[in-house]
């Protein structure tokens, strides 16, 4: 604890001034190595949405039924699980002659509802903009076909259709070489006072008080060649006061 105290802003600045080189370094790594990763390895993945309302047609001058209601609500848990059942996709797949079966299909699909709604949402992901449209419209077409075969009701309405979405859904290229740049920039500082920490090599006088207890006397400058001509001068400082020495 006693050494923190003697840690000042300036101290920390004159570390990151000594390894300088490594920060421009490690950020210049961190960016460039995000900016590939982004770029040749990450694949832009598109989605698209249709709504989908389960209710049954009422007939003139009937009310609203709270128990069909709750029906219709159960049944949307049970109409996801034959949307996304293989005799659902392997038509789609076979209609829109798709180079994969059926059952790949379902990790591109979900399908989701709020609470005590009769609408559900389902939404397709897929490397191209406009077969994942095709895929969601094709999959509410053959449900909405094969729905009155399987379950003998009639109580499917599609609310929109799914339109093609330019804009992926992962991250942007750019967005992913920032958040490399501040990653690299954080993790060399981080490195630069680490560095700093475990490094004992004396630097200042203050190091020598620190570490030694010892007062300092003076500093001795050293003089270059050109100055020094008939004799050699050493400047001493001593507690702020200045001596000229003269040595042979």
């Amino acid at each position: 604890m006693e050494e923190l105290d003697f840690i000042t802003v300036k101290d920390l600045i004159n570390a990151i001034k000594r390894r300088l080189w490594m920060i421009v370094i490690v950020t210049l790594l961190a960016t460039i190595a995000s900016g590939i990763y982004s770029f040749y390895f990450i694949t832009p993945i598109y989605q698209s949405s249709t709504q989908i309302l389960v209710n049954q047609s009422k007939e003139n001058g009937q009310g609203i039924d709270y128990n069909q209601i709750q029906s219709n609500l159960e049944l949307i848990e049970t109409y996801s699980d034959i949307i996304k059942s293989p005799m659902i996709l392997d038509i789609v797949s076979s209609k829109l002659e798709l180079a994969r079966p059926g059952k790949m299909l379902v990790g591109q699909i979900n399908i989701s509802s709020g609470e005590k709604s009769q609408v559900f949402t389902l939404t397709v992901q897929d490397k191209d903009p406009e077969t994942a449209a095709k895929i969601a419209n094709t999959i509410v077409e053959t449900f909405n076909e094969e729905i009155p075969k399987l379950m003998n009701v009639n109580n499917v309405n599609v609310l929109s259709l799914a339109e093609v979405n330019q804009s992926p859904t992962n991250p942007s290229s750019k967005l992913i070489v920032v958040v490399g740049f501040i990653f690299g920039l954080i993790v060399s500082i981080g490195l630069c006072f680490l560095l700093e920490k475990i490094d004992d090599s004396i630097k200042t006088e203050r190091d020598v008080e620190q570490y030694f207890g010892l007062p300092v006397l003076g500093d001795v400058f050293e003089i270059k060649g050109k100055h020094m001509k008939k004799r050699k001068h050493v400047n001493l400082a001593v507690r702020g006061e200045s001596i000229d020495a003269q040595t042979k």
